[in-house]
């Protein structure tokens, strides 16, 4: 394992959801505790930060959304959202390895230029991500099923990726479900970092914060039960394993 640890960036206002996310990241990658900084990022300013100090940085996802009018934003979302768009810039152009999770795609595309906004949002449950023919060269996706079941649930979604990204997975209902910039900087709009008991305890934390119906949860958590999501977790894995 490298002697750098990767850098988690994680923005739950809760503090059991932001401890199981960094749980389910260490689970799910093999990593242990001392290989990993968790970062929540909702707490105060971030920045500066020496990005050449980690073998990688992962965002993960949010209750914050990008395509919201700015004076609907919280003081703190704005400073996240403000700060996040100098951090990105800073990763990408140094080329320090990035993957950014649901609310990374929006920050990402913000960040970069591309556009944000609702058309494509998607229900809370699972989905059929397909790879394009792109990912065939891809480092990190080149090795996934060509067609797999990812957990999704967001607001908003990339309509536009930014000038130069690569589009390596896509889906019916949300067309930009990952997008490559440069070497080494992954988004995805699909929960690679979800399993099914953390998506679950997301479900019913997120009953109330328009996502969907309350009276539809426990309908939701039914029907993800269902679902096989293994495949998307190699996307961390193997964003891991290119740079530890």
């Amino acid at each position: 394992m490298s002697r750098r640890p990767f850098l988690l960036l994680t923005s739950r206002v809760d503090d059991a959801l932001a401890e199981q996310e960094r749980e389910a990241f260490l689970r799910l990658t093999g990593l242990g505790d001392d290989d990993v900084v968790h970062l929540r990022i909702e707490q105060g300013a971030f920045l500066p930060l020496d990005v050449t100090a980690y073998a990688g940085v992962v965002l993960g996802g949010s209750p914050f959304t990008v395509s919201e009018p700015r004076d609907s934003k919280s003081p703190t979302e704005r400073r996240v959202e403000e700060e996040l768009t100098v951090l990105i810039g800073e990763l990408v152009e140094r080329e320090v390895p990035y993957l950014g999770l649901c609310y990374g795609i929006g920050a990402t595309s913000l960040a970069l230029g591309g556009v944000v906004d609702r058309t494509y949002g998607e229900p809370v449950g699972s989905t059929t991500v397909c790879l394009t023919a792109a990912a065939a060269d891809d480092p990190i996706f080149r090795a996934l099923p060509d067609t797999f079941t990812a957990f999704v649930g967001h607001k908003e979604a990339a309509t536009e990726p930014p000038p130069g990204a690569v589009v390596v997975a896509t889906s019916d209902p949300c067309p930009v479900q990952a997008y490559r910039v440069g070497p080494c900087a992954w988004v995805t709009q699909f929960h690679p970092e979800l399993e099914l008991e953390t998506f679950v305890e997301r479900i019913r934390a997120y009953a109330h914060l328009g996502y969907f119906r309350p009276d539809e949860q426990d309908a939701i958590i039914e029907s993800v039960r269902a679902a096989d999501v293994s495949p998307a977790h190699d996307v961390l894995r193997r964003f891991v394993a290119e740079f530890a």
